[in-house]
């Protein structure tokens, strides 16, 4: 059955498993999450759903009408899609699991036994349970400008046959005469970090009423987006 929820990173920490191993455990922060709305095919091209999170003190004026819209009073920082695995231009089915819901002029799916409107609380213990698995996409810290050794851990260079200059050089990056270039994507100095990164087969340790515990660490800073899929 598909899962999904957004939160914020929030404490690391550790824990003893059933089999008495300690393990790094990330607490991830949902709360609040809405669901703000829901793409279809007939008029989108694709299904998928909108959620929100966080709040914010000022709003642009087009976000602020999406939310009034989906009956949400809260100004929303973030808002992420979800996408089905569902062909576009065709209706969901009960065999998907997934049925696109419209009551009362306003979206909504359900999943399972699981209904959810637009402008409804999504809460993580209707979706998760301890011992799921699921995978956590967030933006990793950023680095700056880094060179080889820090960033592809090169060796670096010698530190003895007169060598005063080139100890963390990454060395010769020419070709010879054929194909006398440098190829693309060769490991050099440049930016690190700042890159989306998806953890997966991380388990669900705890599931609470504001967030989830999983096992494992998530990409990302304290207080950072990440996207919890099942």
């Amino acid at each position: 059955m598909p899962a999904f929820i957004i939160g914020a990173k929030s404490t690391q920490s550790q824990r003893f498993n059933d089999k008495g191993e300690r393990i790094p455990t990330t607490f991830i922060k949902t709360n609040s999450c809405w669901l703000t709305d829901v793409k279809t095919p007939s008029r989108d091209g694709y299904f998928s759903v909108k959620l929100g999170f966080g709040q914010i003190k000022n709003i642009k004026r087009p976000r602020m009408g999406e939310l009034e819209k989906a009956g949400i009073k809260t100004p929303l920082r973030f808002l992420r899609e979800f996408r089905m695995d569902l062909p576009a231009g065709r209706q969901v089915s009960m065999g998907d699991k997934v049925i696109l819901l419209d009551e009362n002029n306003k979206l909504g799916v359900q999943i399972g036994e699981i209904k959810i409107l637009v402008g409804q609380e999504i809460k993580p213990t209707i979706f998760f349970k301890k011992g799921d698995k699921v995978m956590v996409s967030g933006t990793s810290k950023g680095k700056g400008f880094q060179g080889v050794v820090k960033r592809h851990h090169f060796k670096g260079g010698s530190r003895t046959h007169g060598q005063s200059h080139g100890e963390r050089a990454p060395g010769s990056i020419g070709m010879t005469t054929t194909p006398g270039r440098v190829f693309k994507g060769k490991r050099m100095a440049g930016r690190m970090g700042n890159d989306r990164v998806t953890v997966k087969g991380l388990e669900v340790v705890e599931v609470k009423e504001d967030g989830i515990v999983v096992s494992g660490l998530v990409p990302g800073f304290k207080g950072g987006l990440v996207e919890v899929r099942s």
